[in-house]
């Protein structure tokens, strides 16, 4: 058997001359949102150039407070005899490299990220994918904020976070990490109870279908319709409900207004206990 030519249709590979078998997709990433090692886009709150200003702040009061201590402590030594003075100059070098480097890369690699000043406007330190830093992040951070925070009096760290979209300053730069949120304001539960005589339609209702966004529509609306004019909610539940009723199986014979309550409140339910039953099975496995 003789073999094939190169071209020969015999030796073309499985998928060549069939471009709707692989389709390619491409993911906007938006620009708070991090992109981990699986490629799953998380949306991360970046912290504002004020409050980095306030933590470093605090961060540089209480390392200022420790060295006059410390120093305090060894002119005391001094004093005393106990410390020769030309020991003293040198401790005292020494221990500015300690309290201004060596501490704080320490601290921000134990504690994953957090500081005195960032714990207090409720910020970490993360690298460009979210995960914790090490202590090669932080000790150039550390390094780096020498110069930018202690040689320059901030001004040089203040002046690259107005120009960089997450305010990161020339250490985070550097490093490849930024300062993330950690406090985010807690959403308030909004509950849409299911309209009177529909408990049975709910437990049939097949309102899986619906597509995100049109879902979206319908809950603002649900949450806010009562703020708009009469005319104005009346005629905006006929439109939503028109398109809701194509994905909705059975349609229930109610008012537009209903039905779009019903399906918001079967769909936030059949979400809750699906969210609670994995919690549920995660609680379990990690015992």
């Amino acid at each position: 058997m003789l073999p094939a030519a190169p071209g020969d249709p015999a030796i073309r590979p499985p998928l060549a001359g069939r471009p709707s078998a692989v389709r390619s997709r491409v993911v906007t990433i938006e620009q708070d949102e991090v992109l981990t090692g699986e490629a799953v886009a998380l949306d991360v709150q970046p912290v504002g150039l004020i409050l980095r200003v306030a933590g470093a702040a605090i961060d540089i009061v209480a390392t200022v407070i420790v060295y006059l201590l410390m120093l305090l402590g060894l002119f005391n030594l001094m004093a005393a005899g106990l410390l020769p003075e030309n020991v003293l100059s040198i401790l005292s070098i020494v221990l500015l490299v300690v309290l201004l480097v060596i501490v704080p890369a320490t601290v921000e690699t134990a504690t994953r990220g957090r500081s005195l000043g960032k714990l207090a406007v409720g910020a970490r330190v993360v690298r460009l994918d979210g995960g914790a830093i090490s202590f090669r992040h932080a000790f150039i951070r550390a390094l780096l904020g020498v110069l930018e925070v202690y040689i320059t009096g901030g001004g040089l760290a203040i002046l690259v976070g107005i120009f960089t979209s997450r305010s990161q300053r020339l250490g985070d730069l550097v490093a490849g990490t930024y300062a993330e949120r950690t406090r985010t304001p807690r959403l308030v539960p909004q509950e849409v109870p299911l309209p009177q005589g529909l408990e049975a339609w709910a437990g049939i209702a097949d309102v899986g279908r619906l597509p995100d966004r049109l879902a979206r529509r319908v809950a603002q609306f649900t949450s806010r319709g009562s703020d708009m004019h009469p005319a104005a909610r009346h005629r905006l539940a006929q439109d939503l409900a028109a398109e809701v009723a194509p994905h909705v199986s059975p349609l229930p014979p109610v008012d537009p207004e209903t039905l779009l309550r019903a399906v918001v409140a079967v769909r936030r339910g059949r979400e809750l206990h699906a969210l609670t039953t994995r919690a549920d099975r995660v609680a379990r496995l990690a015992r």
